[in-house]
């Protein structure tokens, strides 16, 4: 037993026993005395309540209990932690989706409003190709009048971003402004040459509204090699005898 332990037990005992001299000898016990003996006597029974509920086989169930607690424990941070990393992903896999989503959805949103705007400004182009005849054919006042208009008409349509194609006689064939309507051939321009523009084409930022109709040029076809013709000789075949020669003949041989 270790020795302050040891002292305690003993100074606890001369309490007591001083406690009982006096009961003895005098009725009138101090009642500071009486409640060190009293907290005395529970530390001692508690003491040794302790030791018997901390036994050997208790405390080695006991840490097995734990052992298995923190077991179940860690299991279910580990299940936590992937739970977490899980919801994480699917997270971001959303967000992902969602900004996807929305910029589609915001470029389909542009396209519907160019196709639109588009549309509608092809409505007026007739409006154009008028205004164009009228000036080519008016004389000067006329044409100060209609310039006017043309003018403002054109402004409209260049507020929007529209303008027409440029495009001129002698510039290279384009594909992708230009439909070439027919061909001519021609040996004095290079071929894919326009050479005619009979309608103005359009577009509306970068995408066409109306091609430019315009007339080509194609080198001409290489003259076809002249066919000589072959004289070709009778060649006299020997005519076959007739039936009455080969009668004669026959009656001849017979005599």
């Amino acid at each position: 037993m270790p020795e302050e332990k040891k002292e305690t037990i003993e100074s606890n005992n001369d309490i007591q026993q001083e406690i009982s001299s006096e009961d003895s000898n005098d009725p009138k016990v101090s009642p500071e005395i009486v409640i060190k003996a009293e907290e005395i006597k529970r530390l001692e029974e508690k003491e040794h309540y302790e030791l018997e509920y901390f036994s050997k086989d208790t405390i080695i169930e006991e840490n097995k209990q734990l052992g298995e607690d923190l077991k179940n424990i860690k299991d279910k941070v580990a299940k936590l932690q992937k739970d977490n990393v899980d919801s994480k992903n699917k997270f971001m896999h959303l967000q992902a989706e969602f900004e996807n989503a929305q910029k589609r959805w915001n470029k389909n949103r542009q396209n519907l409003r160019i196709e639109y705007t588009a549309s509608a400004l092809k409505n007026f182009l007739p409006l154009y190709d008028s205004f164009k005849k009228a000036i080519d054919s008016a004389n000067e006042t006329e044409k100060n009048v209609l310039n006017s208009f043309y003018t403002q008409f054109m402004n409209v349509y260049k507020s929007y971003g529209a303008e027409p194609i440029p495009v001129k006689v002698g510039d290279s064939f384009d594909y992708t402004v230009h439909e070439a309507l027919s061909s001519i051939e021609n040996d004095d321009v290079p071929e894919n040459r326009i050479l005619e523009i009979i309608q103005d084409g359009f577009k509306y930022g970068k995408q066409v509204i109306r091609y430019a109709k315009v007339i080509i040029s194609k080198k001409p076809k290489p003259p076809e090699p002249e066919i000589k013709e072959e004289v070709i000789e009778d060649v006299k075949t020997p005519e076959a005898p007739l039936e009455e020669d080969l009668s004669k003949e026959e009656t001849k041989k017979d005599k």
